[in-house]
């Protein structure tokens, strides 16, 4: 198995890190003055950069080998999740976008201290942190296996580490000078360079593959080893275990509320859209950027699809030349997306699929490290000083931010490495894995936060009950709990998006259950207006 760079490679890559250098250097020439500037830019963004920042940190290194996993294990199903990405999306620029420019807030947490005071704030802000670790430090993880495959030729532990502290590392170093306006540059820089790399792998493989366009269509319509079309878009299966997350009726139930929680209560991509300089130039930024994701991601997905007519149909690729393909690498089983870049892709090629490897993790690193400092400074450190007297001036917390940010990168590095052992564990796709780690925090977070939208309940003592309640319902459906808990004839397996419903209403009837103890008009300045 060849994993060794040609030259082609490394000018590719030795552009891209000088890229890298010449536009870190340039973006973090202005020193932020104080936390609004420094977690919000000064609400001076523009709407098309806060959108392709939106769409790169909602896209990661589980995108960019996943989604081509997807397509080669499955079909087009994944495309309707988009449904309820607009939905969602909807929902957060009419509702509670505007409420948080209402409120100027810094993080989306700081809207509970309205309703359920300063506690329930922080312990919001803690959830979420648990929460992104996890979604975070997993992106990460699937970023640095990849590049060790590559680069090391293995994936063994020490280079998986190294790979790891060197995409933390390069996160890190690139954004902690110049806050969220770095952020919202290099996304729209990695974004370019992610894509691209995508568009040339799709090139060559339709280069690789000797059949017409419409003999490949045939081909996908009539798969070999499954009854449905791989064109499918609309998967009407009642199928609610893990291998039935991407049908219709969980793209307009669970994957409502996971883009409801990814857009308007999770700090990483809500931060983004409070860069603009207004509520409705941040609601155009939100919606702007899941139109942007529908073509992004149906190229991905179209690599899958392509992968799949190249070793599963021999007569139109390869002729009979093709054989058996054995998808594992140092003994571990590997996506067909990278037994594609480590076996067949041509030089050059391979360098440039490598830096959209780090352009998609850097991008949503850099988001993971400036939001969660944000989150450790405002909703958590500064209420601190506040409750003890303390005054400080600006530019103290944002030192405070840049060392919270050094904080997070070694949390984030921490949880890759385990995850580096916890997926051995576990047959779940890249894709699937990544999204299904966000219900540990999201359940709990959209429990409270409809309670405090739609009703006049909850207090403080019911927000963190309810933030537990989601998170201990969703780690009781994990498949390694119940292996181990239920007999084997009471085993089951439950898709991560319906953990996510059922966590969600189990945590919103705890919540509801508090008697507000709270003036009613602070209420009034958060419920719904008919």
């Amino acid at each position: 198995m060849t994993t060794q760079f040609a030259t082609a490679d490394w000018m590719v890559f030795t552009v891209y890190v000088l890229m890298m250098i010449s536009t870190g250097w340039y973006f973090n020439r202005q020193k932020s003055a104080n936390t609004d500037d420094y977690f919000l830019g000064s609400h001076n963004m523009p709407v098309f950069l806060v959108a392709v920042s939106v769409l790169a940190t909602s896209q990661s290194a589980a995108t960019f080998l996943g989604g081509p996993d997807q397509g080669y294990r499955n079909d087009l199903s994944y495309l309707a999740t988009n449904i309820g990405a607009f939905i969602a999306a909807f929902f957060v620029a009419f509702y509670l976008i505007p409420k948080f420019y209402q409120h100027k807030v810094t993080t989306v947490y700081e809207l509970l201290s309205q309703r359920f005071g300063q506690k329930a704030q922080k312990q919001a802000g803690l959830m979420y942190l648990f929460g992104r670790v996890f979604a975070s430090g997993a992106r990460l993880y699937m970023a640095a296996i990849a590049v060790s495959m590559i680069l090391f030729g293995n994936i063994d532990a020490q280079n998986v580490i190294i790979s790891t502290l060197v995409l933390t590392c390069a996160g890190l170093m690139y954004s902690i000078i110049g806050g969220i306006r770095t952020v919202i540059y290099s996304d729209a820089i990695q974004c370019a360079v992610y894509v691209s790399a995508a568009i040339l792998v799709l090139y060559f493989l339709l280069q690789a593959i000797p059949a017409d366009f419409s003999q490949i269509i045939e081909a996908l319509h009539n798969p070999i080893d499954r009854e449905q079309s791989k064109l499918t878009v609309f998967n009407l299966d009642f199928d609610f275990t893990s291998t039935g997350v991407f049908t219709l009726w969980s793209s307009l139930t669970g994957f409502v509320l996971l883009n409801i929680a990814a857009f308007g209560l999770d700090q990483d991509m809500t931060q983004r859209v409070l860069t603009c300089k207004n509520a409705k130039q941040g609601s155009l930024a939100m919606i702007y950027s899941v139109a942007m994701v529908i073509p992004v991601m149906f190229l991905f997905i179209a690599i899958g699809l392509l992968l799949y007519v190249l070793y599963q149909r021999p007569d139109l690729a390869m002729g009979d030349s093709a054989g058996a393909i054995s998808q594992t690498f140092s003994g571990e089983k590997i996506t067909i997306f990278m037994y594609y870049v480590l076996n067949e892709i041509p030089a050059g090629v391979k360098g440039l699929v490598t830096i959209g490897v780090i352009a998609a993790a850097l991008s949503t690193l850099n988001s993971g490290l400036n939001s969660m400092a944000s989150v450790l400074v405002q909703d958590i450190y500064r209420p601190l000083l506040s409750k003890k007297g303390a005054v400080k001036p600006e530019k103290h917390f944002v030192q405070a931010g840049q060392v919270s940010m050094a904080l997070v990168a070694i949390a984030l590095s921490g949880m890759a490495i385990l995850c580096f052992y916890w997926q051995q564990y576990s047959d779940m796709p890249l894709l699937a894995f990544a999204l299904s780690v966000m219900v540990f925090s999201y359940s709990g977070l959209l429990g409270v936060y409809f309670t405090a939208v739609f009703t006049k309940r909850g207090n403080a003592t019911s927000v963190p009950l309810a933030l537990l309640t989601g998170f201990v319902i969703s780690l009781i459906f994990q498949p390694y709990i119940i292996n181990t808990v239920l007999p084997e004839q009471w085993q089951f397996d439950l898709g991560f998006t319906w953990q996510l419903c059922i966590g969600a209403l189990l945590s919103f009837l705890v919540c509801f259950a508090g008697n507000s103890n709270h003036d009613l008009s602070k209420i009034k300045q958060l419920e719904v207006q008919p």
